[in-house]
C-alpha cells in the first residue's frame, strides 16, 4: 500500500508530507483548496506528466515520492520487473532538475516506461480521464481476458499459430514471381553459394590469420627487441647477464670451501643462472617462430582480404557467412523444385489457418463464458450502487482471426425498464458514468489484486440514497485493499477508515496548499461543514456525529 507521499515545489505546495493509511483514505476540502494537485502529484509520481510549467518556483527542483508498503506476492512480482525491495519497501522517486526529469526506484535510476511498468504492480490511479478511456471499446476485451486465467493460454496458443500462419503466407508471398524472374534469382543465388563455397572458409580461421597477420607486420620492431634483449640477457657476449652470473655461479663455488654456511646463497645463485638459461632458450624460440617469410605474409593478407570481402556481403563473421549460406542453398532447392516448394506451402497455410480458426473458436468460446460471469457480476456491483433496474452485458462480433483472436467485442448497457441495450459508449455519462466505472473497478480490481486503488472525484452528478451507495461500495473495497479517494459528500466522507483536509491559506503573502489527518472530532466538524457549509450549527454537528456513529 502507499503509505507515504511527499511533495516539493509542485503548483501551490512548499513541502508536503501525507501519511497514508490501510482501508478507506478520504479526502476533503473547500472547492479550489488543491485536492486535485493532490490526485495529480500521485499521477506524476506514477509516470504522468511533469515538467516546469508545474513548479511553485521555476528555479528550485521538484520533488514527487511515493513510498510503498509491498507484500510478499506484490514483491515476488515486482523480482520479475528486475526490481527488489528494501524491507518490504519500495521507494519510487521523480525529481525535476534543470527542466529535466530524474526517475529513481529505491535509488535505483530507471526509464519512464520501467517506473510505469512498476507503478502498474502498486497502484491505481482513477481520475475522470482515466475513466473515460476504460470506456474507450478497445479496453473492454482486455477487461476480460484479464478476469479468468484459462484466456491468457488460449491468447498464446492463438499467437503462436498465428505467428507460424504469417511467416507461410509471408514465404508464399516472397516467391511469387513468373518463370524470368525465378530464373534470374536462382542465377543470383548459385552465384553467391559459388562465391562462398569457393572460399572454403573454416570457423575461426579469421581469428588465427588476423594473429599471425599482426605478429608478421610487427616482425621487425619484435626482432629489433628481442635482439637486444638476447645481447643484455643472454651468453653469447662477456658483458651479457646471463655470462656474468655464470662466472659468479663459478666464483662463488670456491668461497663454499672456505665457508660452507654459504651453500644456500651459492644455490640461490645457481637457480637464478638457471632461470636466466630457461629465459633464453624460451627466448631463441620465440624468435625462431618469428622467422617469417614475405610469401607467407602476403599469403595471410590476401586470405584475410578475402574473408573479410566474404564478411561485407554475407554476415560479419564465419558462422554467420556459413549459416547464410545453408538458407541460400534452401532457397536455390525450393526455386529449382518451384511447383512443388509452392505446393507444400500453400498445404501448410491451410493446414496453419485451420488450426488458427479452432484456436480462435476455443479463445471466443471462453471470452464468452468469462465475459457471462463477469457481466453478471458487474450489474450486481451496479445494483449496490442505485442502478436497481440494470442490464449489463457484452456484445460480441466475428472479425479477421489475427494474433489476438477474431473478437470485437463491446459492453453494453440498459439502465432503465424498457430502454434497449446500447453501447456502453453510447449512453453514460456524468453521475453514471462514475458510478459504472466504480462497479467496474470494484469487481475487475478483486481480479487483478492492485494493492491501491485511487478515485479522483467519483461522486460526480451524484446525491442522496445513491452517494450513500456509492462510500458503502468504496468502504467494502477498502476492506480488502488500500483505498484513497476526493470527495465533496458527506455520505461518502462518512464512509472513511480515515480522513485529511486539504486545506488553502496565505503565510507571507504566498498562498500555500497543506493537508492535515482528522482525528475523530476532526472527522466530525469537516462532516459537519460539508453537510451546512457555512451555518454549522449544533443540529448539523449532531448529525455529523451521528453519520459517523451510523456506518459502524
Amino acid at each position: 500500500m502507499l503509505i507515504n507521499l511527499h511533495i516539493v515545489n509542485l503548483a501551490l505546495i512548499d513541502e508536503l508530507d501525507i501519511n497514508f493509511q490501510e482501508g478507506l483514505n478520504i479526502l476533503t476540502g473547500e472547492t479550489g483548496a488543491g485536492k486535485s494537485i493532490i490526485i495529480g502529484s500521485i499521477g506524476i509520481g506514477l509516470g504522468g506528466k511533469y515538467d516546469t510549467s508545474l513548479l511553485r518556483n521555476p528555479d528550485k527542483d521538484g520533488v514527487v515520492e511515493l513510498l510503498f508498503s509491498v507484500d510478499e506476492s506484490t514483491a515476488a512480482t515486482l523480482k520479475e520487473e528486475e526490481i527488489e525491495t528494501e524491507d518490504g519497501e519500495l521507494l519510487i522517486s521523480r525529481r525535476l532538475v534543470n527542466g529535466r526529469t530524474v526517475n529513481r526506484i529505491n535509488d535505483r535510476t530507471v526509464t519512464a516506461a520501467k517506473l510505469k511498468a512498476v507503478a502498474g504492480h502498486l497502484i491505481g490511479l482513477h481520475a475522470q480521464h482515466e475513466q473515460r478511456t476504460l470506456l474507450k471499446v478497445s479496453k473492454h476485451l482486455d477487461m476480460v481476458d484479464n478476469y479468468s486465467e484459462k484466456i491468457a493460454a488460449l491468447k498464446q496458443e492463438t499467437a503462436s499459430i498465428f505467428k507460424n500462419y504469417k511467416e507461410i503466407s509471408e514465404k508464399i508471398e516472397s516467391m511469387q514471381m513468373d518463370e524470368t524472374e525465378r530464373a534470374k534469382r536462382l542465377d543470383y543465388i548459385l552465384y553467391e553459394i559459388n562465391d562462398i563455397e569457393s572460399a572454403r572458409l573454416v570457423k575461426g580461421e579469421d581469428l588465427e590469420l588476423e594473429a599471425v597477420f599482426r605478429k608478421a607486420s610487427a616482425a621487425q620492431d619484435i626482432a629489433a627487441i628481442t635482439s637486444e634483449v638476447e645481447m643484455l640477457a643472454g651468453y653469447d657476449s662477456d658483458k651479457s647477464a646471463g655470462s656474468l652470473i655464470s662466472r659468479a655461479v663459478r666464483t662463488m663455488g670456491g668461497l663454499s670451501k672456505l665457508d660452507p654456511d654459504t651453500e644456500e646463497m651459492i644455490k640461490l645463485l645457481s637457480d637464478i643462472d638457471g632461470l636466466l638459461s630457461d629465459f633464453s632458450g624460451q627466448l631463441s624460440g620465440y624468435v625462431s617462430d618469428m622467422e617469417f617469410e614475405p610469401e607467407v605474409l602476403r599469403e595471410t593478407e590476401e586470405r584475410l582480404n578475402l574473408i573479410n570481402s566474404l564478411k561485407a556481403r554475407y554476415g560479419s563473421d564465419i558462422d554467420t557467412i556459413l549459416s547464410n549460406l545453408e538458407g541460400l542453398k534452401q532457397e536455390a532447392e525450393q526455386l529449382q523444385d518451384y511447383d512443388v516448394t509452392i505446393g507444400k506451402l500453400k498445404k501448410s497455410l491451410e493446414a496453419e489457418q485451420e488450426k488458427l480458426e479452432k484456436a480462435c473458436k476455443k479463445l471466443t468460446t471462453e471470452r464468452k463464458k468469462t465475459a457471462k460471469e463477469l457481466t453478471a457480476t458487474i450489474s450486481e456491483a451496479m445494483k449496490e450502487l442505485n442502478f436497481n433496474d440494470v442490464r449489463f452485458d457484452m456484445e460480441f462480433e466475428e472479425g479477421t482471426p489475427g494474433p489476438n483472436g477474431a473478437d470485437k467485442a463491446q459492453f453494453i448497457i440498459s439502465t432503465n425498464v424498457g430502454e434497449k441495450m446500447r453501447p456502453l459508449v453510447d449512453c453514460a455519462s456524468g453521475g453514471e458514468l462514475s458510478r459504472i466505472m466504480l462497479a467496474i473497478k470494484s469487481v475487475v480490481s478483486e481480479a487483478d489484486e492492485t494493492p491501491t486503488l485511487i478515485f479522483d472525484e467519483i461522486d460526480v452528478g451524484i446525491s442522496g440514497i445513491t452517494a450513500q451507495k456509492v462510500g458503502a461500495v468504496m468502504r467494502k473495497l477498502g476492506s480488502s485493499r488500500q483505498v484513497i479517494a476526493i470527495t465533496h459528500l458527506p455520505q461518502i466522507a462518512a464512509q472513511a477508515d480515515h480522513g485529511f483536509v486539504i486545506e488553502k491559506e496565505v503565510i507571507d503573502s504566498k498562498t500555500i496548499t497543506s493537508i492535515r489527518p482528522l482525528d475523530e472530532e476532526g472527522r466530525v466538524l469537516e462532516l459537519a461543514r460539508l453537510l451546512g457549509g457555512e451555518n454549522v450549527t449544533d443540529t448539523i454537528i449532531a448529525s455529523a456525529r451521528e453519520m459517523l456513529s451510523a456506518k459502524e
